[in-house]
């Protein structure tokens, strides 16, 4: 049995002016992790690709963009994942976004990331944020990353 964790890249997508972030609504799936929890897009790192490499190819698969430049926000080990998180401006229009993973995306502001929940109006209802990445977005706040 292997113990190693496994290893994945997720992204912090922000848009400023005020400060947001854009989070996917996972899929109701029970056997994935945080089913139905927001989530910053992202997903495991393929052998032979860096991080990075892995949360650009994730971000064309998941939301048909490829962002531009982005920057390493850090690694977040645990005993099961490894995140590695980056993060990056949104450079084109929300609408030009296809969402072809997950039940939604929205943008999330700080006070829905301190609150720990955010509604869909795609499925109307109010659903909790991924611990994890919950975590990784309250530090990348209190480190003013971003204007």
């Amino acid at each position: 049995m292997n113990n190693q964790p496994i290893e994945v890249a997720i992204g912090i997508i922000y848009k400023t002016s005020p400060l947001r972030f854009l989070m996917q609504l996972r899929d109701d799936i029970p056997s994935i992790i945080f089913p139905g929890h927001w989530a910053l897009f992202g997903g495991h790192i393929e052998p032979g690709e860096t991080p990075e490499i892995a949360f650009k190819r994730e971000l064309k698969e998941e939301i048909d963009y490829f962002p531009g430049q982005s920057f390493k926000f850090g690694s977040f080990p645990t005993p099961r994942v490894i995140r590695h998180v980056y993060y990056t401006s949104l450079e084109v229009e929300f609408e030009q976004l296809k969402l072809q993973e997950g039940l939604d995306m929205g943008w999330l502001g700080a006070d829905d990331i301190r609150r720990g929940y955010h509604y869909s109006p795609k499925i109307n209802e109010h659903r909790p944020l991924a611990a994890p990445q919950r975590q990784i977005l309250l530090d990348f706040i209190d480190q003013n990353q971003v204007n």
